[in-house]
């Protein structure tokens, strides 16, 4: 590494209007560096490197004091034209999220064929032949596909590599990685982490790697700083912060995921650490097995049998139909009072199960037993019925409000759907309770879901789903898209609710410590079919198909 750094930011401070969001921070990357940044939502990490690439909105921010020094340059005080030039080219920016980065209606072949017309002086054929080769560096499966296909028609570990065949295009020296694999399957986050390590060991680029999990930056980065409110609050080798964290904030962060050995009965959250107040009750396998016979002796409040799901596709006007089955020959058990895990990666069918059991997307084939009843043959007026007893959590809790309604009144619409209650002052009064409950304020009834962190929709979302008092939820990647310690407050919520209520989950997810700490029984599913099921902890420390030890083994286990 040489000494010399390529980049500098000296006393960086940045500010929204009035309000200073970064105060004052340095730190330093070296050629040929991994450095990782880590940090929750709101601490300052994306706004600081946004800053490096100059694009921080202009009318509603401003580096108001500091320096960002690109090889000997200072970038804050560079003329629009020239910052072009350098950024795509020499400074490069892979986003969190691929869906909404990339041109819905351009080609991902044209769309990186644009970055190298523009930064090179290369014809348009070299420019394709240099896409498809990109596409293969990155390991995409047939490249020649994939450069004429639109970014809906491709996955979204594909969709990752494409931005990363963009982002590395002009052979940058600096690429900044902000959450790169935040809602990839850990086989696929695994894969990415892996190409991004051996992209920089061959081309020699420094990275600057964002995210909120320090497992993960302990399995890419030579250095690591932690940020808080807006500051630097501890740097350093990744071995140091690990192995001897400093700050409340950084062992917090390294605490609040749950642990793949130990088995507590609460997580401990940011806000713990900071007040001195973890509990350390751990749930030992005697009382786990206890449980579980008490659970277990009862009838099944859901059985599924043989259950099927085919979608028939045709490509063209006189092509043949293709059959495709998603869900195919499924059967489980699930009892009252269970959290019955369900993993696999993306395209495994865990979903479109989750929504054949909601009566969302009708089973083609088989039986859904609910407390004895077959729900697949019942009528439009029954089914409705049903959904009071059945209900969904859903990973994104922003698309699954409607913005123009205050929370209060999203949640109190299920109970007037449903007749609860006799008067709207009683569902209000209802509803208050359960904000409450969700550990939100009762003020919050007036606002609007954009007033509100991702952890706080998160909570309007359970708020509205247990507003109807179910029996069964299914929580599909509700907890995926959250920072460590706001997805253990949720995890928390989820288990004293489903102790106060007698809840009964389905939690379905790609996060298999998450998973592992939330079950009773694990179910893995590959390619539509059901892989491995049993107790979560055995299938955890005794995998028995390839499969599952795949994703066990692709778990980040911090150092």
């Amino acid at each position: 590494m040489n000494t010399s750094p390529i980049l500098e930011i000296e006393n960086l401070v940045i500010s929204f209007g009035e309000n200073e969001v970064i105060h004052g921070i340095s730190y330093q990357l070296y050629q040929n560096e991994i450095l990782g940044i880590v940090g929750e939502s709101g601490s300052g990490k994306s706004v600081s490197s946004l800053a490096v690439l100059g694009l921080l909105p202009p009318k509603i921010s401003k580096i108001t004091s500091g320096k960002i020094v690109f090889n000997n340059e200072d970038l804050t005080k560079l003329p629009l034209k020239r910052f072009q030039n350098i950024r795509g080219n020499k400074l490069a920016m892979i986003f969190q999220e691929p869906m909404s980065s990339l041109n819905p209606s351009m080609t991902c072949g044209k769309q990186v064929e644009e970055i190298l017309l523009a930064h090179t002086n290369i014809t348009k054929q070299e420019a394709k032949a240099e896409t498809i080769q990109l596409f293969e560096k990155v390991k995409l499966p047939n490249p020649e596909r994939i450069h004429g296909a639109y970014p809906h028609e491709i996955s979204g570990g594909q969709k990752q590599r494409v931005m990363i065949a963009m982002a590395i295009s002009c052979k940058p020296d600096i690429l900044i990685a902000d959450e790169p694999t935040t809602a990839l399957d850990v086989t696929v986050q695994k894969d990415i982490i892996n190409l991004l390590k051996a992209l920089q060991k061959e081309t020699q680029m420094s990275i600057i790697f964002i995210t909120h999990d320090l497992a993960l930056i302990s399995e890419i980065a030579d250095r690591a700083l932690v940020m808080y409110k807006g500051r630097i609050v501890e740097q350093g080798s990744v071995l140091e912060i690990f192995k001897n964290p400093q700050h409340n904030y950084t062992k917090a962060l390294i605490n609040s995921r749950p642990s793949l050995d130990t088995r507590l009965k609460t997580l401990p959250t940011i806000q713990d650490f900071l007040s001195n107040t973890i509990s350390s009750t751990i749930v030992t396998p005697d009382v786990r097995k206890k449980n579980h016979k008490a659970l277990y002796s009862k009838p099944p409040l859901l059985e599924v049998i043989n259950v099927e799901k085919e979608y028939i596709s045709k490509t063209g006007l006189f092509s043949k139909q293709r059959s495709f089955k998603a869900v195919n020959d499924v059967s489980f058990k699930l009892y009252e009072g269970e959290t019955l895990g369900l993993v696999g990666e993306s395209g495994c069918g865990k979903s479109t199960l989750g929504n054949a059991i909601l009566q969302l997307d009708k089973a083609t084939a088989g039986k859904i037993l609910y407390r004895g009843i077959d729900i697949t043959k019942l009528s439009k007026t029954e089914t409705r019925k049903l959904r009071k007893d059945i209900q969904i959590i859903f990973q994104d809790p922003y698309s699954s409000l409607n913005p123009r309604i205050p929370v209060g009144e999203a949640i109190m619409e299920p109970m007037k759907v449903h007749n609860l209650y006799a008067s709207d002052d009683e569902r209000k009064e209802k509803v208050l309770d359960i904000l409450n409950r969700v550990g939100l304020s009762e003020d919050f009834f007036n606002r609007y879901p954009h007033e509100f962190s991702g952890g706080q929709r998160q909570r309007i979302g359970i708020a509205r789903t247990i507003a109807l008092q179910p029996k069964l939820i299914v929580c599909d990647e509700s907890v995926s898209a959250l920072d460590i310690s706001v997805q253990a407050q949720v995890l928390n919520l989820l288990n004293q609710l489903k102790e106060d209520f007698g809840f009964t989950y389905i939690f379905i997810s790609h996060d298999l410590a998450v998973v592992k700490y939330m079950s009773d029984q694990l179910m893995v599913m590959n390619q539509g079919k059901i892989e491995e099921m049993d107790d979560a902890d055995v299938i955890y420390s005794n995998p028995k198909s390839d499969y599952s030890k795949k994703l066990i083994d692709a778990i980040p286990k911090g150092l």
